[in-house]
């Protein structure tokens, strides 16, 4: 189990990486703008759009050696609406919400826009 460990004057807190990506990719799904996760197929350069129970897939977690995360999102966005205002809220509601769930603090999150779909 990969994870994220704190000492507490109580004991040891261990959380799993796939839970903090569990989190936070729900967070960003609520976003406006944001159509879903996104994964990548390198070998073959294709980007499909995930189901929610598969939303961690597009998300990275990484824990510098400052106890800092790191977060990657593979998003795709929706058709008309401003990458960069989209970005600026994702950005702002995970590192509210995934600092406060967590108690740690986010050193950097990263947005790769993976692709654009219109919405009904």
């Amino acid at each position: 189990m990969k994870g994220t460990s704190m000492n507490t004057h109580m004991g040891n807190i261990l959380i799993d990486n796939e839970v903090i990506a569990q989190y936070a990719g729900s967070v960003a799904v609520e976003c406006f703008g944001i159509v879903g996760m996104a994964s990548v197929n390198m070998k073959d350069g294709i980007v499909k759009l995930l189901k929610k129970d598969r939303i961690t897939h597009g998300i990275a977690v990484s824990l510098g050696a400052d106890q800092k995360l790191t977060l990657d999102f593979h998003v795709i966005v929706s058709y008309g609406v401003s990458i960069l205002t989209v970005a600026d809220n994702l950005t702002d509601s995970v590192k509210y919400k995934v600092e406060e769930f967590t108690g740690l603090e986010i050193e950097k999150i990263n947005i790769f826009v993976e692709g654009v779909r219109v919405i009904d």
